[in-house]
C-alpha cells in the first residue's frame, strides 16, 4: 500500500518526496467528460442545483444591471463610449458564460441558452476587422494594443476561447468559436517565430489554445501555445506596470525557462494556469521538460507552500508566495481561484501517471478551498479563504475585481470531469460523488452507477452496466488520509492490490456486478510540519476529506480560551437542519465543549471569530 503525500500543514509525518519523472510523458488516462456523468448526489447535488437557480442568476444581474462589463461590449461594438471598470473584466462575463454552458449540458433551459446567444451576439460585434478582440483597448485607443505584457489581453482572449469551446460543444453553435478563432489568427499574426517576443502576464491563453487545438484539429494553436510558454526566462518580459505597481520577473514566472523551474513563485493563480498549459502541452508533445519541471514544482507547493485545506498563496501583497513553510493562518491569501486552480492542475497531473496523490490534492482543494468560496444559498463568494478570523471577514454579492465570482460560476458545473478515467486496461475511480457515467471502454459501452452519502459517510457501492462482459481492471482510488477500508464485489470480500494509492480490481465484469467499498472515517487531531512556526503548539482537525473549524457562532463563550486535546475523542452527528446538512464534531476539553463545523461551511451564520488551528491544551 503507498505511503499516503500529506500537505506539510496536515500531519508532522511527511511522505518523502513523491516525483514522477520517469512516467512523465504522454497522457495515459483518458477523463470521462461531465457531459457524459450526471450527477445525483445529496453533497453535491444541492449545489448544483443552487448554481443553476441562484448562482446564474447573481452573475448575470451583475454583469448587465450591476456593473459595466457587457455595456462595454455594447460601446466596443459602436466604437464609442466609456469603458468601465478594469482592463481585464471582459474575463469575467467569458467565464460566466462557460459556467453557462456547463448548466445548459445537464439541464436545458431555453431562456438561458437564448442570454447566451444574445452575449455571443455582442462580442462578435465588438470584434474589430482583424479578427481582434478586447474591450478596454477599443475604447481606451487601438494604437496602444499589445503594448504592455501585463494588460491581460492573452488573458481575456484564453476565457473567451474557453468559452467558446465549452459553447460549441454543449450547443453545437460556432458563431463564438469562429470569434476564438479569428483572435487566435490574429495573435498569430504579431506573435510568434520570427516575429515579436511575447510573455503574457497572466497565464490562461496557453490552456485555452490547446482547447482550441482539440476542438479545431488545427496543430498551429498546439505550437503557438508550446510557443509562448517557451517565451518565459529568456528576459523578452516588459511588463510596466500591473495597477500602477511594478513587479519582478518572478511575479509573472518570468525568471527562468518553464523547463528549468524548480520552486514555485510569484502569483497562485498565474501559477496554476501556467502549470496546466505545460501539461496540456506536454500530453500532446511528450516534452518531459514540461513534466519533469512540474513534478518538482508539484513538490514544493504541496509540500512546503499548501495550507490544510489545499489553499495556496499566503500573502495578499502579491496574491501569491512567500516562502517555504511560512503559512500565516489570520493573514491568508488562499484566492479561490487558486484553489480552482489546484484542481484543475492536479486533475492533469494525474493522468499522466495514475498517482493517486494528485487527487488527493484535487479533493482536498475541491472540498476546502475551493467550495469555501460560495455561500450555502450560492449568492455570496470569497475572494479570500483565511484560516482564521477576528470576525470581520465576510462573503460579497460581487467584487471590483471578480474574478473569483466568475471562477466559482464556471467550476461548480463541471465537477463531473473529474470522477472517471479511462486508460488502455482500466477504469478509474477518483471521487465519490452520487452519479451515473455512460462511456466507451474500448468499443463497448459502459454505465457505472455510484450510490454514496460521501464525504460524510465512507460506504461506496458501483454498479457495473454492460452487454455481455467487460475484461478491465476498476481502479478505486483510496484517499491518502484512509488508513483502514474494504472491498467487497457481489457481497465477496477481495483484496486488492494498491498501486500508488488506487486498489486495482482485475477481472471479467458482468453487467449488474456490485462493488462496495467502505473507508473508514474517523476524526483525526493534526499537527503541523514543526517547520510552519505559525502553526506550533496549535492543532487541527478533519474527517474524511473535510477539513474543521470552529466557529464562534457555536462555541461563543471563551472562544480565545479554547483549547483541544491531542487525544481528544469526538462525538460526530449528522446534523440535516445545520447549514444545509453537516456532519458537527464535538469534544470536551478541560470542562469545555467544543464544536466544530465543515471549514466550508463558515461565515453562514451571524458575524464572529473562526480557527481552523487551535491551540493545544497543557
Amino acid at each position: 500500500m503507498r505511503r499516503a503525500v500529506i500537505p506539510l500543514a496536515l500531519t508532522v509525518l511527511l511522505a518523502a518526496s513523491c516525483g514522477g519523472g520517469k512516467d512523465a510523458g504522454m497522457k495515459m488516462i483518458t477523463p470521462v467528460k461531465f457531459s457524459d456523468v450526471k450527477i445525483e448526489d445529496s453533497f453535491w447535488g444541492p449545489r448544483l442545483q443552487s448554481h443553476k437557480d441562484v448562482t446564474l442568476n447573481v452573475c448575470i444581474d451583475q454583469i448587465e444591471n450591476q456593473t459595466g462589463r457587457i455595456r462595454n461590449f455594447e460601446n466596443a461594438a459602436k466604437g464609442e463610449g466609456e469603458h468601465s471598470g478594469i482592463f481585464f473584466d471582459d474575463s469575467d462575463v467569458y467565464k460566466a458564460l462557460e459556467g453557462m454552458a456547463y448548466s445548459l449540458q445537464n439541464n436545458p433551459d431555453p431562456a438561458l441558452e437564448a442570454k447566451c446567444d444574445e452575449w455571443i451576439a455582442k462580442f462578435a460585434a465588438a470584434q474589430q476587422e482583424d479578427g481582434y478582440i478586447n474591450t478596454y483597448y477599443t475604447l481606451t485607443g487601438l494604437e496602444n494594443r499589445w503594448d504592455y505584457m501585463d494588460k491581460h489581453e492573452m488573458y481575456c482572449a484564453g476565457h473567451m476561447i474557453e468559452a467558446g469551446v465549452a459553447y460549441y460543444n454543449v450547443t453545437g453553435k460556432r458563431e463564438l468559436l469562429d470569434v476564438c478563432v479569428r483572435m487566435a489568427d490574429h495573435m498569430m499574426t504579431v506573435f510568434g517565430p520570427g516575429k515579436r517576443d511575447w510573455v503574457p502576464g497572466h497565464e490562461e491563453i496557453e490552456l485555452a489554445l490547446v482547447k482550441l487545438y482539440q476542438t479545431t484539429g488545427e496543430r498551429k494553436y498546439l505550437e503557438f501555445a508550446d510557443w509562448l510558454l517557451g517565451e518565459r526566462g529568456h528576459g523578452h518580459g516588459s511588463y510596466g506596470k500591473l495597477i500602477n505597481r511594478p513587479w519582478p520577473p518572478q511575479y509573472y514566472q518570468d525568471e527562468v525557462p518553464v523547463r528549468e523551474m524548480t520552486d514555485i513563485s510569484g502569483h497562485a493563480v498565474r501559477s496554476m494556469y501556467l502549470y496546466c498549459g505545460m501539461a496540456d502541452v506536454a500530453a500532446y508533445t511528450g516534452d518531459k521538460g514540461y513534466t519533469e519541471a512540474l513534478d518538482r514544482l508539484w513538490d514544493d507547493v504541496v509540500l512546503r507552500n499548501m495550507y490544510i485545506t489545499g489553499g495556496i498563496g499566503q500573502s495578499a501583497s502579491n496574491e501569491g508566495f512567500t516562502n517555504d513553510y511560512s503559512l500565516p493562518n489570520l493573514t491568508a491569501y488562499c484566492e479561490t481561484c487558486a484553489s480552482v486552480g489546484m484542481v484543475l492542475w492536479n486533475w492533469r497531473m494525474g493522468q499522466f501517471t495514475g498517482d493517486g496523490k494528485y487527487a488527493d490534492v484535487m479533493e482536498r482543494s475541491m472540498y476546502n478551498g475551493a467550495l469555501a468560496g460560495i455561500s450555502l444559498e450560492g449568492d455570496k463568494f470569497f475572494y479570500v479563504n483565511p484560516l482564521e478570523s477576528l470576525g470581520n471577514h465576510h462573503r460579497q454579492e460581487w467584487y471590483g475585481c471578480a474574478c473569483c465570482p466568475s471562477q466559482i460560476c464556471r467550476f461548480l458545473p463541471s465537477i463531473g470531469n473529474y470522477i472517471y478515467g479511462v486508460s488502455a486496461d482500466a477504469v478509474w475511480v477518483n471521487l465519490y460523488i452520487g452519479d451515473t457515467a455512460s462511456f466507451k471502454v474500448g468499443r463497448k459501452d459502459v454505465t457505472l452507477t455510484q450510490e454514496t452519502n460521501y464525504p460524510w459517510e465512507g460506504a461506496v457501492a458501483i454498479t457495473v452496466g454492460v452487454k455481455g462482459s467487460l475484461n478491465t481492471q476498476i481502479r478505486l482510488r483510496v484517499p491518502g488520509w484512509c488508513d483502514n477500508y474494504s472491498i467487497a464485489v457481489n457481497g465477496e470480500k477481495v483484496e486488492a492490490p494498491v498501486e500508488k494509492g488506487y486498489a486495482v480490481i482485475d477481472r471479467k465484469w458482468k453487467d449488474g456486478d456490485k462493488i462496495e467499498l467502505n473507508l473508514d472515517m474517523p476524526v483525526k487531531v493534526v499537527a503541523a510540519d514543526p517547520r510552519v512556526k505559525e502553526d506550533e503548539g496549535l492543532r487541527a482537525v478533519q474527517r474524511g476529506p473535510i477539513v474543521y473549524c470552529i466557529e464562534e457562532a457555536d462555541n461563543k463563550e471563551g472562544f480565545d480560551d479554547l483549547r483541544i486535546a491531542e487525544d481528544a475523542s469526538f462525538k460526530a452527528a449528522f446534523i440535516p437542519d445545520k447549514l444545509r446538512g453537516i456532519v458537527e464534531l464535538n469534544t470536551e476539553v478541560e470542562g469545555k465543549n467544543l464544536t466544530y463545523i465543515p471549514y466550508y461551511a463558515w461565515d453562514n451564520r451571524e458575524a464572529g471569530k473562526m480557527k481552523v488551528w487551535v491551540p493545544l491544551a497543557d
